[in-house]
């Protein structure tokens, strides 16, 4: 097939000219109504992870000292609490939102079913985003009765506005709803397609909402029958630490819930970038049904130094946390592997010299492989966070900070800049501007944040806290760590301005592209190859969702059943604590 097809033609298409548009990438002319709701849901995570990137900024100069002229450090929680929020409720979702959108219309071959649904739930979102970023952000804006100090982990007893809450919660709404049009869409394409497989990047998307409808009901409980109440004065005290176990119980597989979209590129797109094929079908369910099965009976591992939790439960959550590493570790061979045959394909040979034969120079490619490779560098770090006596150590240090931004920070963060130079195209029918510019964006990305992840691992192995404006701690040293602070510090300023640059390269391309006239020739193609070992490779029992769904019941009903039943038998509101402003 050509790829390659004028980008200026609009009139009406049949179904043979739509299937023509597909085979050539045209997402945006097979399915305008998708593509106009993928848009919307790019613009608003791209919106978003611009105003990420100037308070990371703001924040990487105020703690490290280099610029304390930006906010004051009583302004710098309110900074903190934007960024947290900004990324995991508002970037991230959208994101996610926008690329299953894609993903499940394109992987079904037919649009979403019920207009209105999909409408609602990007209305919910949207809503529940202006309540609570303006809550957030009224600690900056004098004007704004309200604020919102309390970081991303929104326990008590710091007490926000009841508008962010209510916000929080009409996003996991509107989450929900647009998880149920994925599942409606399935529902049509099963009634037309009975006994085939499921396509298999809507065997992603749907594994991983029903992991997110398991793990969010615990947020969910939290914000509506506690903080909500609580914050009107309607409660006047709850027990902290059960609405911290029910976030917890959540805030642990969101980390997948963000994570999972760019495994998605990494097994569909990436093989296709690098010039070749997906190497397992099968390999790709299975790790997906790993993840669904392990992600959320595992949130007690952020509950270690927690009083009133068995150490047994935390031995459970910790087991868990480890068996993680199997789904991990069989992507980054698959990965690999795909990116092997690839190379090969393209000339490639050698035990390291097929890597030469990569686009290097295509920044979807560079992009998609280096937070892949990052993401590598951020389990690691993670099996220092999920051991209970090395957590002991790095317990609200730094290194905290340094893990995130491996995982989120580039994993998802770098992802979704990768995809955007693939996909903004297709949904906008313009061709990629600046490209010279896109190509230095991902490595840029990627040396900055080696940079600061770097520094703060480090940091905190020395034992400089987390989520704290100042003092410096220039005395503080930890014996076996190589350097000094003051070196530190200056890699996370000089990496974080390294990042922001980066940040910037990518939203003048995309912008740009965005608002560049329609014209010539679109070079694109869009469509994804099967893989070398199909899906008629993998045991049906893989595609048996309600199965592997009940398995994951269970398996949370063993984690948290009796140390949950423990916090209320004595009462859900007694003992507890009133609200601390922050």
């Amino acid at each position: 097939m050509s790829g390659v097809v004028d980008a200026t033609e609009t009139e009406t298409r049949t179904d043979r000219d739509r299937d023509e548009s597909l085979a050539t990438g045209v997402f945006l002319e097979a399915y305008p109504r998708e593509a106009k709701v993928v848009r919307i849901c790019f613009g608003v995570a791209l919106a978003a992870l611009g105003l990420i990137g100037v308070f990371g900024l703001v924040q990487a100069l105020h703690r490290t000292g280099f610029y304390r002229g930006f906010v004051s450090s009583a302004d710098y929680y309110t900074v903190l609490s934007a960024h947290g929020v900004l990324v995991a409720f508002v970037f991230t979702t959208f994101f996610v939102a926008g690329l299953f959108t894609w993903a499940v219309t394109l992987s079904l071959d037919r649009p979403l079913p019920h207009p209105r649904l999909t409408w609602t739930w990007l209305g919910m979102l949207s809503l529940g985003t202006v309540m609570a970023v303006s809550a957030v952000l009224g600690g900056l804006l004098d004007f704004v009765p309200m604020e919102a100090d309390v970081l991303f982990t929104f326990y008590v007893p710091l007490e926000a506005h009841p508008v962010f809450y209510v916000g929080a919660a009409l996003v996991i709404v509107g989450s929900w709803l647009a998880g149920a049009s994925y599942f409606l869409a399935y529902r049509e394409w099963r009634e037309d397609n009975p006994g085939e497989r499921i396509p298999l990047q809507t065997f992603m998307v749907l594994t991983t909402f029903l992991m997110w409808y398991l793990s969010s009901v615990g947020v969910a409980v939290e914000v509506v029958v506690f903080l909500i109440p609580w914050s009107l004065g309607i409660v006047p005290q709850v027990d902290p630490l059960l609405t911290r176990s029910l976030f917890w119980y959540f805030g642990h597989p969101v980390v997948y819930f963000w994570l999972l979209p760019a495994y998605l590129l990494w097994y569909t797109v990436l093989p296709k970038l690098a010039g070749g094929r997906l190497l397992s079908d099968p390999l790709a369910r299975v790790v997906f049904v790993l993840f669904l099965l392990l992600s959320t009976p595992t949130g007690f591992h952020h509950q270690y130094l927690d009083p009133g939790i068995a150490e047994g439960f935390k031995f459970v959550a910790m087991t868990n946390t480890m068996f993680l590493l199997l789904p991990s570790l069989l992507t980054a061979f698959t990965v690999v592997a795909s990116m092997g045959h690839g190379a090969r394909q393209r000339g490639g040979s050698g035990r390291l010299g097929w890597l030469r034969a990569l686009p290097w120079d295509d920044p979807a490619f560079s992009g998609l492989a280096l937070a892949g490779l990052m993401f590598a560098a951020g389990g690691f770090s993670g099996m220092v966070n999920a051991g209970m006596n090395l957590n002991y150590l790095v317990h609200n240090t730094l290194w905290l900070p340094g893990h995130f931004h491996l995982t989120v920070g580039t994993a998802t963060a770098l992802s979704a800049m990768a995809i955007a130079y693939w996909l903004v195209p297709q949904l906008t029918g313009k061709r990629l501007r600046f490209h010279g510019l896109a190509v230095v964006q991902p490595y840029l990305w990627f040396v900055g944040m080696t940079l600061m992840s770097n520094a703060m691992h480090r940091g905190g192995l020395a034992g400089l806290p987390r989520r704290t404006a100042e003092p410096q701690y220039d005395q503080v040293s930890f014996e076996g760590v190589v350097g000094t602070v003051g070196e530190m510090q200056l890699q996370i300023a000089v990496g974080a301005v390294l990042l922001f640059v980066s940040l910037a390269l990518f939203l003048t391309v995309i912008v740009g592209t965005w608002l560049g006239p329609r014209g010539g020739q679109l070079r694109v193609n869009g469509d994804i190859p099967e893989p070398l070992s199909g899906p008629e490779s993998a045991p049906r029992v893989l595609d048996n969702l309600r199965l592997w769904f009940a398995i994951a019941v269970v398996l949370v009903v063993l984690a948290y059943a009796l140390p949950l039943w423990d916090m209320v038998a004595d009462g859900v509101f007694q003992p507890g604590t009133p609200p601390l402003s922050p």
